[in-house]
């Protein structure tokens, strides 16, 4: 039996990035297909629901499944952005990151009190790591998890829409990165050599 088919690294990094990138775009240009300004984040967030739904489908016709991040994210959009555009109100877009990060914090949270360390369910693929090595970056991606939506709420609370907008897009992604990268040196301590690599 062969291998479930992967995405190349670039096209899943646009398949995800990209829908962020129209939300912004959607909101940064709404006035010109004539949103007034305080009304651009509803056409942001109908071009957000509609790609959000196009990149979940992409990848599922490209590999035949569905990660579990991006479809709960996705399914939180699609719902959130819908009580948006139905309600003209933009608090439950804002409220998105909140939600979604604080429910893979305790997911995951739930996984090490249970010894299911369900980051290793979503990475498996990606690191072979020691029990151990799973159960330290488990805890540390589920309060890196509570620390985003600490500051989503900060942010959509204390700053202009269009500073929230800006801060999704440009700040969420980096952060996310460099704590990523900031996980290397555990990686490595806790990597399970495979035979011949020692």
């Amino acid at each position: 039996m062969t291998d479930a088919k992967r995405l190349p690294p670039l096209l899943k990094l646009a398949l995800e990035l990209g829908p962020l990138a129209l939300f912004f775009l959607g909101n940064a240009y709404g006035d010109r297909f004539g949103f007034p300004e305080g009304q651009r984040i509803f056409a942001a967030t109908g071009v957000f629901i509609v790609a959000t739904v196009i990149a979940l489908g992409i990848g599922y016709l490209l590999v035949r499944k569905l990660p579990i991040m991006p479809v709960v994210s996705g399914i939180v959009v699609v719902v959130f952005g819908g009580l948006t555009l139905f309600l003209q109100d933009e608090t439950f877009i804002k409220l998105k990151p909140t939600i979604v990060n604080t429910m893979f914090g305790f997911v995951l949270l739930g996984g090490l009190y249970f010894r299911k360390p369900l980051l290793q369910i979503v990475l498996d693929s990606m690191f072979d790591l020691t029990e151990e090595g799973w159960r330290k970056l488990t805890l540390r991606w589920a309060l890196f998890f509570f620390a985003l939506a600490a500051l989503n709420e900060i942010v959509w609370r204390t700053q202009t829409t269009d500073f929230w907008v800006s801060f999704k897009v440009f700040g969420i992604m980096p952060l996310t990165i460099a704590f990523a990268l900031a996980q290397t040196p555990l990686l490595l301590r806790h990597e399970i050599k495979k035979a011949g690599e020692a």
